[in-house]
Formats: C-alpha cells, structure tokens, sequence
C-alpha cells in the first residue's frame, strides 16, 4: 500500500545513505512545477556532510536518489559530492 506524506513533514528529517551513514537533515524541498525536483540537506554536525565538505551549509540531492522516506531519508550512496582531481581548496562542485 502506498503511504502518502506532506512535504512539510519532511522538513528536519534525518537523512541517511544506504550505506547507513548520517548524511544531515532535511532543510527544504525544491518544487518544479507540481512535483518534487529536489531536497535540500543541510549538513549538520557530526553528519557526514560536515566530514566531507568542512564549511559548506549542505547539499541539493535530486529527486531521484531518494531511495525511501519513512521516519527517515534514505539516498543513494552516488548523492554524495565528489571532489573534483587536483582540487585543493576543499570546495566541491554541489556546494549550495
């Protein structure tokens, strides 16, 4: 059966890879039309966002690398950014 959720009661959900690492929070949905385009998941601290990026906010994630949304957010391991070669700076190329 399929359940059926509001996006405002995603807002502040954790969000976890299917590798299981905390990845942050929920901050806000990106609307395209009348669908849901994107999340936007705010790195938050201890989350492996705040590891891998140091002082960018967070991410967006694309729709369609949301694996499942119950009591939590589950993305595919590839939402997480990647770091372009020889880069330096530490920023990366999703950074919001």
């Amino acid at each position: 059966m399929l359940k059926i959720k509001q996006v405002t009661d995603v807002y502040d959900m954790q969000v976890f890879t299917d590798t299981g690492d905390y990845f942050g929070d929920v901050e806000e949905a990106i609307l395209q039309g009348n669908k849901v385009y994107g999340w936007r998941i705010r790195a938050t601290r201890n989350s492996f966002l705040t590891k891998l990026l140091g002082g960018a906010k967070g991410v967006v994630v694309p729709h369609n690398l949301v694996k499942a949304i119950g009591d939590v957010m589950v993305v595919s391991k590839s939402a997480v950014p990647a770091y372009e070669e020889g880069e330096e700076t530490g920023q990366t190329t999703t950074e919001m």
